[in-house]
């Protein structure tokens, strides 16, 4: 009977142990005039591999996101991807938005210094493909991911927005490259915080100022690739109608230009829709954007 019960127990303890196995977290940090900046990550064993950030929303911090990623860490060792999670600073991005009063925005913190410096770090440290970088951020996150793309669409591959759109003209702090990159975009039509038809963002107590709509910000990098037809309309399948969301997706799409496509979620709000796994789906699009 003793055996029998020290057996349970191994096996038990076992499948618990299978069960909640999980990539290594790492943690380090770059000085970057005069902060230290954090950042923690998963990695695949292998060399050049993708490099993905994953940009976590106004308030927010890297770890957090991580929760929501758990179906792209599975892809790790398959794909061969390194993902990163940085923490902004005290827990805000410095992007384009120039009314933001977030402390990054008011102490004119470099993003761009704090990127590039991770890029070079994980091409020293852990040879990544430094041709497959990309970057995927929410709410604020996202419009960290457009100040990528806007400043320093050099060392990106591709970008992905999630219910974030572009500051209006009127609130644009950064000055943009302006030159064509695959970028995808998830936004809600009932998003009270990043309003689909525009206007302003307030997080808690402190206002991001004004938006552009998503219809804008699609156009936008749209017109940078040079597309003029309408995109392609294609429905996605209701794979769970009790979150009351559907999908449609929008695409532009031409040989020799850069991809862009909106995931419209209809009834979305300030959140991700049940219908797809959204990190997943910016893998796929990153990948196309490799495998065109």
């Amino acid at each position: 009977m003793r055996y029998r019960f020290l057996l349970f127990l191994c096996f038990t303890f076992f499948g618990v142990k299978i069960a909640t196995a999980q990539k290594e977290l790492l943690t380090d940090s770059i000085l970057v005039e005069g902060h230290y900046r954090t950042f923690h990550f998963v990695k695949s064993s292998k060399p050049n591999a993708m490099l993905i950030f994953i940009l976590h929303g106004s308030g927010g911090d890297g770890l957090g996101t991580r929760k929501g990623a758990g179906k792209l860490e599975e892809k790790i060792d398959n794909e061969n991807l390194v993902l990163v999670y940085p923490d902004g600073y005290k827990r805000y991005w410095n992007e384009c938005r120039k009314t933001a009063n977030s402390p990054a925005n008011l102490e004119n913190i470099n993003e761009n210094a704090f990127f590039e410096g991770m890029i070079t770090y994980f091409d020293r440290k852990y040879l990544v493909n430094t041709d497959r970088v990309f970057a995927v951020g929410t709410s604020g996150g996202g419009h960290m991911a457009y100040k990528l793309a806007l400043t320093m669409p050099e060392k990106l591959r591709a970008v992905t927005a999630l219910i974030a759109s572009l500051p209006d003209t009127s609130n644009m702090d950064c000055i943009e490259k302006k030159v064509a990159l695959p970028v995808m975009i998830v936004n809600g039509t009932d998003d009270t915080t990043n309003p689909y038809e525009g206007g302003e963002v307030i997080t808690g107590k402190i206002s991001m100022g004004l938006v552009r709509s998503t219809e804008r910000t699609f156009q936008y990098w749209a017109t940078l690739a040079g597309y003029t037809k309408p995109p392609v309309k294609e429905s996605l399948p209701d794979t769970d109608p009790t979150d009351k969301k559907t999908i449609e997706r929008y695409t532009y799409k031409e040989k020799g230009k850069p991809e862009v496509t909106l995931l419209k979620v209809i009834g979305g709000h300030h959140d991700y829709p049940n219908d797809i796994n959204v990190y997943l789906e910016a893998l796929n699009f990153f990948k196309r954007q490799v495998n065109p």
